[in-house]
């Protein structure tokens, strides 16, 4: 093991956020977040409803040494006073993921810095580490726009994968579905507020995989079946229960499937710590949170999630697992690789993947 305390740079450009964040591992576990700078480009995708790659990487390019400075200006530090910088390396947008690992192998040759290359998705994984103490072995929920996965976690990079969306994710359902319904850009968000005072059971919408005794999740059919109401739906009340049923119905499945696991994880676990982690951006989704926390409360685990800060892509998150790493003497080398597809559990994804591997490798 590598000495701590380690005082580690993240960089995070994965999609349309530039981030930069300074995070000291000490020797006792703690995670500090000594600053966290987002540059969000959220009014640069609005006009198009979604995020556009050559935008977002374009922008990452104009930004990221400012808000690389800017970070360092928060921490009160500079660059000598760093053991090692981190950066996303993947998956995502392959080329605003080559902005923030190239300027991380650039920080890193200047100043002699060991570089870790850090998985998006592990930064999600031990992201609710940051706001308390947190101790392995846990169950995870990892729900964003991009993913939606039950995973073991045994410990930084030890996930086995217990369930994964055979389609759409939970955060790409409610976005979606929020652009049929001409909310505007991000819409999980702007569903979540039109949702309030909203009737879910105003409208009936599909379960989806109920004949199937699995983990995996699926919101293809909900979100066509939503995005088709949405049509005829025009009063301002009866939008307000559409969204408060999709909300409903997005929990819902994922507090379903993550009781199955509970209950598979409890069995494995013969008697260990049960603590139930929920991380990703649509963690910060109120009724989501609720759901999956009394879900956990039923069977007996404890419930953690990130601070809503850390909810949605940062680079805090990423200087953590970074840091971990590092703790445990792992470093990537200057050719480490940016990276569109990159599953946790590498191995459940090769021998049973939920989506056809591609050019780019397999899904998560």
């Amino acid at each position: 093991m590598t000495p701590t305390p380690h005082t580690v740079l993240g960089l995070e450009t994965s999609c349309d956020e530039t981030a930069a964040a300074v995070v000291r591992l000490h020797a006792d576990g703690r995670a500090e977040v000594l600053s966290s700078i987002v540059g969000s480009q959220i009014a640069a995708h609005a006009p198009f409803g979604g995020v556009v790659p050559e935008i977002a990487a374009r922008a990452h390019v104009e930004t990221i040494e400012a808000i690389a400075e800017a970070a360092l200006e928060e921490a009160v530090l500079g660059y000598e006073d760093l053991t090692g910088v981190a950066a996303t390396a993947g998956p995502g947008l392959v080329g605003g993921v080559m902005v923030g690992l190239s300027f991380g192998k650039a920080v890193a040759l200047a100043r002699g810095l060991p570089l870790v290359a850090v998985n998006h998705l592990e930064g999600h994984a031990v992201s609710a580490r940051l706001g308390a103490e947190l101790a392995y072995p846990f169950l995870l929920l990892l729900v964003s726009g991009g993913h939606c996965q039950l995973l073991s976690v045994e410990g930084i990079g030890a996930c086995t994968r217990m369930g994964s969306t055979i389609d759409d994710a939970a955060g790409e359902a409610f976005d979606k579905i929020a652009k049929a319904m001409g909310l505007p850009y991000p819409g999980g968000p702007a569903l979540e507020k039109l949702a309030q005072g909203g009737h879910a059971t105003a409208f009936e919408l599909p379960r989806m995989l109920l004949g199937r005794k699995d983990c995996d999740f699926s919101f293809s059919g909900l979100k066509t079946a939503a995005a088709r109401l949405a049509e005829g739906v025009t009063a301002e009340d009866q939008r307000r229960n559409l969204a408060a049923a999709v909300q409903a119905a997005i929990a819902g499945q994922l507090a379903e499937k993550s009781d199955r696991a509970m209950k598979a994880y409890a069995q494995a676990q013969a008697g260990r710590g049960l603590r139930f982690v929920v991380a990703g951006g649509v963690a910060a989704n109120r009724t989501v949170r609720d759901r999956l926390e009394a879900t956990a409360t039923k069977n007996g685990f404890s419930f953690a999630a990130p601070p809503l800060a850390y909810c949605t892509d940062n680079a805090a998150m990423i200087a953590l697992a970074g840091a971990e790493r590092l703790a445990a003497g792992i470093s990537d080398p200057l050719d480490a690789v940016a990276r569109p597809r990159w599953p946790l559990d590498a191995a459940a994804a090769a021998a049973a993947p939920t989506h056809k591997a591609g050019r780019k490798g397999a899904k998560a």
